[in-house]
């Protein structure tokens, strides 16, 4: 019968650690699309009586972490308490010290971190820190949804280049635009304002010049309230226009062509406020999307956004360059078999070794629906034997 009492007491201890860290979760999140190249991070001060006696997020790269701000209200309360935290505290003085110290010095007598911090200046330190300071440490609460709220850092971090979003929205008979290059419109309002969403929470958003010169977009946040994303377009002969809208000075726009464009016209979009122009040696005609994604990479984009037709889409799953997928996808279908497809390219030759996403998610946007998930590694996915 104790075995039983003990049991129950563990689960219901696990429930409450879960409760506070999904609160931590909650707070990270309040800096979506603000923190970059630095995780989202929340923390949850909790004294013995289980009652929250501070609470902090990390604001903005360069201000102070999560764990600093949650002090700051708790104070004197610390003594003793334990601190959630839904990534591991650093160990390492950068732009502001170890959190993990700070936490020690305040007298913290446990803590609970969702998941560990893969940077390798951290990568473990601050909970053995913690440990040596004979904190008591709980890891892997709410693992799996702390994981999921910085999924673009960790790859950040792990693979050094930006993590990239394909976002597309296509009709249930799978097409991106009409037969004669009408997209306009094919999701409703809710959707259209979700994907400003998306805009906001990467650092660059990507199209094609062929999406420029149909639509036109400004490729800002203007439907959310957030800061704009550094606007990234690939034209491979400078066929933009000076007075295309994504060229206007309410966000940096970098324009990646070929060595043998427009030399003065590449000159006049340069001198255009905030705009770069990156040349780069085409293959086969186009502009190769991994020298592309290195160059955003070496100017600390951390995370990718791709809006760009059937052709960029296909050529990042080519490459092996897409990290997460999100399709909106609505009720309604336009037909012919020239109309464009969501992603070109060179394909799977089987619908065995095509790219089967995972943690699937769904959510229903009006009379659309957004299905999303994670694009699995090449290497990792399972073919069959012919095809090995």
């Amino acid at each position: 019968m104790r075995f039983f009492i003990l049991l129950e007491g563990d689960i219901l201890a696990r429930m409450t650690d879960e409760a506070y860290m999904q609160r931590a979760l909650e707070l990270a999140l309040q800096a979506e699309g603000n923190t970059s190249p630095n995780p989202m991070v929340g923390c949850v001060i909790v004294d013995a009586e289980g009652n929250i006696v501070g609470e902090g997020y990390h604001h903005k790269a360069g201000e102070p972490h999560a764990e600093v701000n949650a002090l700051a209200e708790a104070k004197q309360m610390a003594q003793g308490a334990t601190a959630y935290v839904t990534l591991e505290p650093c160990a390492h003085y950068g732009r502001t010290g170890p959190c993990c110290v700070a936490l020690a010095r305040a007298g913290i007598g446990k803590v609970v971190v969702a998941c560990l911090d893969p940077n390798p200046k951290v990568a473990g330190q601050g909970l053995e820190y913690l440990r040596l300071q004979g904190i008591e440490v709980v890891t892997g609460v709410c693992e799996k949804e702390a994981k999921r709220l910085n999924e673009r850092f960790f790859t950040w971090i792990t693979k050094q280049r930006p993590f990239i979003t394909l976002k597309y929205a296509m009709t249930l008979d799978g097409k991106i635009a009409t037969a004669t290059g009408d997209s306009k419109w094919i999701t409703g309002e809710e959707a259209r304002t979700f994907a400003h969403r998306l805009r906001k929470q990467h650092d660059a958003v990507l199209v094609g010049i062929g999406t420029v010169l149909e639509d036109d977009p400004e490729l800002t946040t203007r439907l959310v309230r957030g800061k704009n994303p550094v606007r990234v377009v690939l034209d491979s002969s400078l066929k933009i226009s000076l007075m295309a809208a994504v060229l206007n000075p309410l966000a940096d726009t970098i324009i990646f062509t070929g060595l043998d464009s427009d030399i003065v016209k590449a000159e006049a979009l340069a001198a255009l406020p905030n705009v770069e122009v990156v040349r780069l040696p085409l293959a086969d005609g186009v502009l190769p999307v991994a020298q592309v994604v290195q160059a955003l990479a070496e100017r600390g984009i951390a995370s990718l956004l791709v809006e760009g037709g059937s052709a960029i889409h296909g050529a990042l799953f080519d490459a092996g360059l897409a990290d997460r997928v999100c399709a909106f996808v609505a009720p309604k279908l336009i037909g012919g078999a020239a109309a464009l497809p969501p992603v070109g390219g060179a394909g799977s030759s089987l619908v065995e070794t095509g790219w089967q996403l995972t943690e699937v998610e769904m959510e229903k946007l009006g009379s659309d629906v957004l299905i999303t998930g994670l694009v699995p590694e090449l290497d990792k996915q399972e073919l069959p034997k012919e095809a090995e």
